[in-house]
């Protein structure tokens, strides 16, 4: 399964700071979570990389 494969599950997404200067990611879904967390520096590459890809499907769709 590859980033173009749907599927039918709905999660919960948060974004902010910690307490220890850290960008979390927290994702929840189907009583799963994940705490995914990063350097502020290595958040501004992510933040990059999701901009790319907003102006990459606006281009597909014209």
């Amino acid at each position: 399964m590859g980033i173009n494969t749907e599927r039918d599950i709905q999660a919960n997404l948060q974004i902010g700071p910690t307490d220890q200067g850290m960008v979390r990611l927290f994702i929840e879904a189907d009583g799963v979570e994940i705490p995914m967390d990063f350097e502020p520096e290595e958040a501004e590459e992510i933040a990059d990389e999701i901009r790319a890809a907003i102006q990459a499907a606006l281009a597909v769709k014209g």
